[in-house]
């Protein structure tokens, strides 16, 4: 049997349902967020670790709330791959799952309103937003996933609202160019994640009525836009590195620039939700490898520029 259609039990079950491979979509805009608020103000590490659980936790819950929906729409059974289907395969209760969602959702808010103490409680409002984006995602008489904007969704939610908080929180400046300049490639990465689940799984989503960026432009003319937007994802970092909060240390992130190519290729070559799996795992490698080399970047220049 593949890896991707194995079955789990205890503690197994309940990593593979939060979908790890996809948690670092959670971390990197709140390591990016706060690389770029060292730049203005001392690191407020309460703060970054609170808002590192409670983005963790919504991420984790949207993950789930995907699992539920997809099983009651009867988009997942045992033939699905990779960590979708884990209700049908694992044996786990829908009810179950949905009730861990709505678990992990108190939780991050009550996380959030710590956050607000110290803070301002507007972040509670578009804390608020993220999470309704969260559910009706896959939720909702019309889910988000089923249209083609899921990927934009996704990325900004997801990339440029995580950071822009996560700057907020540590300097009380609402918006400033520099955080929503550098949210821009971790947005694009962030969002090609989704893009490849769409890649993956676009034959049955076709068959259940969705109408993804995917589906309306098919698999070839998809996989050339991801190829494009990771280019445009380098460029701005290469922009950036040119600009008065900028530095050649920023370069540092050509070293992921093999992981994008991979998953390109990969993506082109295969045709199965299995043939695809092994491409889907890269864009979640670059998204880390990228992110964590970004953040780095931007924090040595913040403290070098101190």
């Amino acid at each position: 049997m593949s890896e991707h259609l194995k079955t789990h039990s205890g503690f197994m079950k309940y990593y593979h349902l939060m979908r790890p491979h996809t948690l670092t979509a959670s971390f990197v805009p709140v390591l990016v967020g706060t690389a770029c608020a060292k730049y203005f103000a001392p690191i407020k590490i309460d703060l970054l670790i609170v808002m590192l659980i409670a983005c963790l936790l919504i991420q984790a819950a949207t993950n789930m709330f995907n699992e539920y929906f997809d099983y009651k729409r009867g988009l997942d059974d045992h033939t699905s791959v990779g960590i979708g289907g884990a209700i049908v395969r694992n044996g786990m209760s829908p009810k179950t799952v949905y009730n861990l969602a709505i678990a992990f959702y108190v939780i991050a808010a009550i996380l959030g309103i710590y956050i607000c103490m110290k803070s301002s409680w507007l972040v509670l409002i578009v804390g608020i937003i993220c999470m309704a984006v969260g559910y009706f995602y896959t939720g909702g008489p019309v889910p988000i996933s089923w249209t083609p904007f899921g990927e934009i969704f996704a990325g900004f939610f997801m990339g440029f609202m995580i950071i822009m908080i996560t700057f907020f929180i540590q300097t009380g400046n609402y918006y400033h160019f520099y955080p929503a300049l550098m949210s821009i490639p971790v947005s694009i990465n962030i969002g090609m994640i989704n893009m490849a689940n769409n890649i993956r799984d676009r034959v049955k989503d076709k068959a259940s009525g969705r109408k993804t960026y995917v589906i309306l432009v098919g698999k070839t003319f998809a996989v050339m836009t991801m190829a494009v937007l990771y280019l445009i994802s380098f460029l701005i970092v290469f922009y950036a590195a040119f600009q008065n909060y900028g530095s050649w240390l920023l370069f540092i992130v050509i070293l992921s620039g093999n992981l994008p190519i991979k998953a390109v290729r990969r993506f082109l070559r295969g045709d199965t939700p299995i043939e695809l799996m092994p491409a889907m795992k890269v864009t979640g490698q670059f998204n880390t490898v990228f992110g964590f080399l970004f953040a780095f970047a931007l924090y040595v220049i913040a403290t070098l520029a101190i």
